[in-house]
């Protein structure tokens, strides 16, 4: 079995270990969100690409959910002491090396999927790893100052990570989307897939991202395959992070029902809720995709792979 699944961080990565655990044979490609790549300390940092690489391969935080296990900071801590910020981006020692490698593979010229693969033949993650583009996209935040009260755009970390989305998000563009191409195997990967999985990641600056890269989201909606996604919202809240500050800042409410919605029949042919939310299904239903109501908390592995195990078989159904 050919899958694709559409990928940001701790979510993503997450629910693929739980779909390794499921299908152990299958033939996984990820294509992974790099809207939230930031340059710092003169290194690129792309931590939904590493989330997925260090969960499935072995080395990730398991209690942060991203960052290395077994991490020191003395780096950090160093260059705080000379004044050199930011402070607020938790890089650890053993963080840095990755970025180290990728950033001086980047400046030799090599493409950021091509150094990806290179980054995996460490990891051995199980899956094929590609990001989305090659090209430099970054995800930013229109907020208004709540000190100054006007109104600036800061990078979707800055706003994610500093700030916690503790003002509201007035809108989310994606800079440099509009100008990407998809990276080198991605609309290849999603035509000859048999499923193709959205999971409970970030609709909007994860999945979205990737989806607002011209080709891909056509490429899905042109697919052979059923298209099946998770919701990431339970019970009118999201299960992790503040993915509700930026959905409201596309006009979409925290609900199961509404992120089935945004998304839409032309990209989804099955949608799980959470038995929390088994009122929505009939709405999801009405518009034309198929729903159904499992336990989408990935509380452990075995719990996880049930859900990836409910997920390929609606996909069956919606064939």
């Amino acid at each position: 079995m050919r899958i694709v699944v559409l990928a940001g961080g701790i979510g993503g990565a997450r629910f693929l270990r739980g779909l390794l655990s499921a299908v152990p044979d299958a033939e996984i490609t990820v294509i992974g969100n790099t809207g939230d790549d930031i340059h710092l300390f003169g290194l690129k940092v792309c931590p939904d690409l590493d989330t997925v690489m260090y969960t499935l391969g072995g080395g990730i935080n398991e209690d942060q959910g991203w960052g290395r296990t077994d991490e020191s900071f003395t780096v950090k801590e160093e260059l705080a002491a000379y004044g050199v910020g930011p402070t607020w981006f938790g890089l650890g020692d053993r963080d840095f090396a990755t970025h180290i490698v990728r950033t001086q593979m980047l400046g030799a010229g090599y493409p950021l999927s091509a150094v990806t693969e290179a980054l995996c033949d460490r990891w051995q993650p199980g899956v094929r790893l590609l990001p989305m583009s090659d090209d430099r996209v970054e995800t930013h935040v229109a907020i208004t100052d709540p000190e100054s009260g006007e109104r600036r755009v800061v990078h979707f970390q800055e706003y994610w990570v500093r700030m916690r989305a503790a003002v509201d998000a007035e809108a989310v563009v994606p800079v440099g989307a509009e100008q990407a191409k998809p990276a080198p195997g991605v609309l290849e990967a999603i035509a000859a897939a048999d499923v193709i999985l959205f999971p409970p990641s970030n609709p909007v600056v994860s999945v979205g991202t990737i989806l607002a890269v011209p080709g891909i989201r056509e490429a899905v909606a042109a697919a052979d395959a059923p298209v099946v996604g998770l919701s990431p919202i339970v019970g009118g809240a999201p299960v992790r992070g503040m993915a509700d500050k930026v959905l409201a800042a596309v006009g979409v409410e925290a609900t199961a029902a509404a992120v089935a919605l945004h998304y839409g029949t032309g990209l989804l042919d099955g949608w799980l809720v959470d038995t929390a939310d088994a009122d929505a299904v009939a709405e999801v239903e009405a518009a034309g995709i198929t729903c159904r109501a499992v336990p989408l908390m990935m509380t452990d592995t075995e719990a996880t792979a049930a859900m990836a195990r409910a997920a390929l078989e609606l996909a069956e159904a919606s064939r």
